[in-house]
């Protein structure tokens, strides 16, 4: 992992953003990518947000990307463009919860602080038999206090990443490798063989599957995009006009309902172009894109009217750019 035996707080701090809900193998590449685009805090701090975005784009949950740039802006402007060290001063930043903070300021600083991701949770709570929902309530606490009492004094930073490498590599989920673990000894699950019951399983709502329909609506040789409002989901990202349907729903007369009504544009030669499946929290979308013309009327302001070369310079979300991969 590129990030790892660094100590530029800005680096590491990048990385555990980056990291939030997303695979070590995913973010290798966007990491490298990004670093060597904005290799500073001030680079970051004064760059256009839409190239962030672009950059951003295929990792998710963006407001992590917008909320990492507003706290490089006040890092640059409030605090000579370093991280800050103060645990209170860290909390304060945009996006920078417990979590980030221990990890950055034990790792780049010393400062004996908990890093308690998921991995460190399942750890502690299978070497010390924690029974309940980590997600929430007393069991959670408990975790997280008995990790701010196992930091040491000396070296900090690498206790936490030594916690958290253990989940990761051994202490999976599924199939632990007990066998392996400098810590089976003291395991609690490991010596009642309660692994596969430790931690408690998070009670996770049923998935729910919907269609949705996107339309690719051309206009002398032009494709129409539309900017998302700049807060909510997928905020400011550009996007093709679509609807979210229900499964009983008619997705292609919904499409032309709602470009008609939102952009003031009618569509011509409705034809199905392609489809995709895409997840957004419990929710599973079957998406089906339509090729359409455009009849007359003027688009909102927040739409726009591109060359088809335009639109890899657009930060848009992971199913919208899949569409304009394979489609446009």
């Amino acid at each position: 992992m590129p990030w790892r035996g660094v100590d530029d707080p800005y680096r590491i701090w990048l990385s555990e953003i980056m990291l939030q809900q997303t695979q070590v193998a995913t973010v290798i590449p966007y990491y490298q990518r990004f670093v060597e685009r904005f290799p500073t805090v001030d680079e970051l701090a004064a760059a256009d947000e839409d190239e962030v975005l672009a950059l951003w784009q295929g990792l998710g949950y963006y407001s992590r990307a917008r909320n990492l740039q507003r706290a490089a802006k006040l890092i640059a402007s409030e605090h000579g463009g370093e991280f800050p060290r103060e645990p209170a001063a860290a909390r304060a930043l945009p996006g920078v919860g417990p979590y980030t903070t221990g990890a950055v300021l034990s790792i780049a600083y010393g400062v004996r602080l908990p890093a308690v991701d998921g991995n460190t949770e399942r750890v502690l709570a299978r070497v010390m038999g924690i029974e309940g929902d980590l997600s929430r309530g007393p069991a959670k606490r408990t975790v997280h206090a008995i990790a701010a009492e196992a930091v040491p004094d000396s070296r900090p930073g690498e206790f936490n990443q030594a916690v958290m490498e253990l989940g990761s590599t051994l202490c999976s989920p599924i199939s632990p490798c007990c066998e392996r673990c400098p810590l089976e000894s003291l395991c609690v699950a490991a010596r009642t063989g309660r692994t596969g019951e430790l931690p408690t399983p998070t009670v996770r709502p049923p998935v729910e599957r919907r269609k949705a329909a996107a339309a690719i609506v051309r206009r002398r040789g032009r494709v129409l995009v539309v900017q998302r409002p700049p807060t909510g989901f997928w905020a400011s990202l550009w996007e093709f006009p679509w609807v979210d349907v229900t499964n009983d729903g008619d997705p292609q007369g919904s499409l032309v309902d709602h470009v008609r009504g939102h952009l003031g544009l009618g569509l011509t030669g409705l034809a199905p172009l392609g489809s995709l499946s895409y997840g957004i929290m419990n929710r599973r979308y079957a998406l089906t894109a339509y090729g359409a013309s455009s009849r007359a009327g003027r688009a909102p302001a927040a739409a726009r009217w591109v060359e088809p070369c335009e639109l890899a310079a657009l930060a848009m979300p992971a199913p919208h750019r899949k569409l304009a991969e394979r489609i446009v």
